[in-house]
């Protein structure tokens, strides 16, 4: 995108209630950057916010943001979460004393904070200086303009008002909702001439109005990168959760023409998870965004080309090039592919359950639903870490959070620091050996029927919110007659399509596959999308860099 003329220089607020703080904070970002950036302080959470709001009106950009985490009447995550709405591109810094250490932690999850410092920061050479560089670098690389407000009306217990929601959500796209039976929506769509007899209506920055439109449409209109720019690459990855970013990583770190395709949003899975704590490099936990978002811009700083909302259909082996196909009859060529799809949630099996998908029933969406659960009895169906996470995060605000597992208990399929974080929470209790048998309700999910299969009763509770997280399906059937799948779906790489010494149908050379490659050189698998993987987000990491790897191996001795 094209920057727009700055009528001044970008600005670094900080602000802090203590006015010899105040002073020494901006003395000495002013000695660092006062040549390239206007240090502006501020002595409370209000008086920054007004500073923003008129920094906003006039079209100037914001870079950094430092917060005193201790102020009267606004705290300082108080004050970021209002500054999100004005800058959401500002790189985000707690000042925080050592006592107050657990609140920042706390705000790297509700308010995406890039970092906390402790206080005092001497010397700022060694303690200040290289953090603020560090952002200042990733702001100067990413899209820093104002963020322009994006409306959205619709109706609250709209499937498709929900999935627009956590499609702009998880690809970090700032929006602001109005239900379309409240003042200010009936207002937008009478100013846009519609009755609201089609919704969602988006209302764009420039007083465009888009009806019902398509993530693909909207995605192009607000700005995120929907088509190819060329036709061959030396490798397409196909799926943005952990294994493809950390193919993208690597693949064009190394030089690869690389192009990674992803359907919704990079993340995948992972990317919806509230909080990750057992990932390497991250003793404070990392939300699944925060690290999507941080591969995101390290893939696009290295070159790859990160293309979304495009479904790919089909694959064909055409010679030596290998040919991705899109839904829309687009396609792309590549020397190799890495499938790096991931895994769906299943679809949960008790009649009528879908109807209410969008409308108080969520496969997954934990995050994006939260605020919506506050003070609510919220049930989760599932007991891997996903559900435990989501437990966890919701119980935050919900008045009750139940866990519904049909085993006899969490320990076969859940990490063991979930499962004591969830005994130690007094908001949150566990069904073992139950299901979800039905659902009920009018225009949205008012009650549920468990079912507890050890003593054969059943049970009708009030539940206005249920989140699904079951099993995981592979979603694969597009590589139908293409590669080797094992009976679930999942594809077959490595030694295992070697049976009885004899190598798989068609696999026309002299080697064996490598590790990861599937039963057509040339292209790879990753990730959860691969039979017997771990099903773990370091894991997919890492396979997703080796099957780099196994490219560069396949190149040249091709």
């Amino acid at each position: 995108m094209t920057q727009p003329a700055q009528q001044s220089k970008p600005a670094i607020l900080t602000v802090d209630d203590d006015p010899g703080v105040s002073r020494a904070v901006a003395r000495d970002l002013r000695k660092r950057y006062g040549e390239k950036y206007r240090i502006i302080r501020a002595e409370s959470g209000a008086s920054a916010i007004d500073a923003l709001k008129q920094m906003k009106l006039r079209g100037d950009a914001v870079a950094v943001i430092l917060a005193d985490y201790r102020m009267p009447a606004m705290s300082g995550i108080e004050f970021l979460e209002k500054a999100i709405d004005l800058y959401p591109m500002a790189r985000r810094i707690l000042l925080t004393a050592y006592a107050d250490t657990d609140a920042a932690i706390e705000a790297i999850n509700v308010v995406d904070l890039d970092h906390y410092l402790l206080k005092p920061w001497d010397p700022p050479e060694e303690k200040l200086y290289p953090v603020v560089d560090s952002l200042l670098d990733v702001w100067a690389t990413s899209d820093f303009r104002p963020a322009e407000e994006t409306k959205i009306i619709g109706h609250r217990w709209a499937s498709r008002s929900s999935d627009m929601r956590e499609f702009l959500a998880r690809n970090q796209l700032a929006y602001r909702w109005y239900m379309s039976d409240e003042p200010e929506g009936q207002r937008l769509l009478s100013a846009a001439g519609l009755d609201g007899s089609r919704l969602p209506v988006v209302v764009c920055a420039d007083g465009q109005c888009l009806v019902e439109p398509s993530d693909a449409e909207l995605g192009t209109h607000l700005g995120l990168n929907t088509s190819p720019s060329e036709k061959f690459y030396d490798l397409v990855v196909v799926g943005g959760g952990p294994a493809g970013l950390g193919a993208a990583v690597y693949g064009a770190s190394e030089g690869l023409r690389t192009a990674l395709i992803e359907r919704t949003a990079t993340g995948g899975q992972a990317g919806q998870s509230s909080r990750i704590e057992n990932y390497l490099g991250f003793p404070d936990g990392v939300s699944g965004s925060q690290l999507a978002d941080r591969a995101r811009r390290q893939a696009t700083r290295f070159g790859a080309e990160l293309i979304t909302t495009k479904d790919v259909v089909a694959l064909e082996v055409n010679g030596s090039a290998r040919t991705v196909r899109f839904a829309d009859g687009d396609s792309v060529d590549a020397h190799t592919v890495i499938l790096a799809t991931g895994v769906s949630y299943r679809r949960h099996p008790a009649a009528g359950i879908d109807d209410f998908s969008g409308r108080g029933v969520f496969y997954g969406s934990a995050v994006t639903e939260a605020p919506r659960c506050t003070d609510q009895d919220v049930y989760i169906v599932g007991g891997a870490n996903s559900a435990g996470q989501a437990a966890m995060f919701l119980a935050r605000g919900a008045k009750s959070v139940t866990i519904v597992v049909r085993a006899p208990s969490l320990e076969a399929s859940m990490s063991y620091y979930l499962i004591q974080q969830i005994e130690n929470n007094p908001r949150i209790s566990v069904r073992t050996c139950s299901e979800v048998i039905g659902v009920s309700g009018d225009d949205h999910l008012e009650s549920i029927v468990l079912r507890n299969n050890a003593t054969e009763t059943e049970e009708t509770v009030d539940a206005g919110f249920l989140f699904l997280f079951i099993g995981a399906a592979p979603r694969t059937d597009w590589l139908d007659g293409v590669v080797v799948r094992d009976e679930h779906g999942f594809v077959v790489s490595g030694p295992d399509l070697t049976v009885d010494g004899q190598r798989p149908a068609g696999w026309n050379l002299d080697r064996q596959p490598h590790h990861l490659e599937t039963s057509v050189p040339g292209i790879f698998a990753a990730g959860d999308v691969r039979s017997d993987s771990a099903k773990r987000v370091a894991s997919a990491v890492g396979e997703g860099a080796m099957a780099v790897m196994l490219v560069h191996r396949y190149l040249t001795s091709s």
